[in-house]
């Protein structure tokens, strides 16, 4: 993975009205990251340790991320925890192809990123053999403070992609 694009803004407060110049990428990956609505897929045990992420001890609120949505139409980043069973795997891609674009996936403890101790045929090895990945947390359950770092890195995944380009090609060939 390569490192991330340096983002750059300038403030410049000699300019009447305070403007702020900056990349429009910055700009909507800016917007973005700071206000990601997880779609809670909780599955087993490691659900727990994500509602409890959720409440005011831990403050996911502080990220930008407080907005749980249980609608998939409305969210923008999956967060698997817990055990995938091959009879919950339809359901988990299903509700993952109605998320809409641009959509990010956390693999939230082992068994969401491995199969973790379940070496059985009716386990998932990994929820990365459906849908693609951004973070892996490991942990069996992996603690609050450890989901709040993995997303963390996910916005930091997020600060440095490549919005317009990759999102809008038609809008940015048509200009050109």
């Amino acid at each position: 993975m390569s490192a991330p694009e340096q983002t750059f803004a300038a403030y410049d407060s000699k300019i009447e009205g305070n403007v702020v110049i900056t990349k429009l990428d910055s700009a909507i990956n800016w917007m973005r990251k700071n206000s990601l609505w997880p779609m809670p897929m909780g599955l087993a045990c490691c659900a727990i340790e994500l509602m409890a992420t959720g409440a005011s001890r831990y403050d996911i609120s502080r990220f930008g991320a407080e907005v749980f949505r249980f609608s998939p139409r409305q969210s923008d980043v999956m967060i698997v925890a817990g055990t995938v069973t091959y009879k919950m795997a339809l359901a988990v891609k299903r509700i993952w192809d109605q998320m809409p674009e641009p959509k990010w996936c956390i693999a939230m403890g082992a068994c969401a990123s491995s199969g973790g101790m379940y070496r059985s045929y009716a386990v998932l090895q990994g929820i990365d053999q459906l849908i693609p990945v951004d973070v892996y947390i490991s942990g069996c359950p992996p603690r609050p403070e450890a989901l709040l770092e993995g997303l963390m890195r996910l916005q930091r995944k997020i600060e440095g992609e490549h919005s317009l380009l990759d999102q809008k090609r038609q809008l940015v060939e048509s200009l050109t």
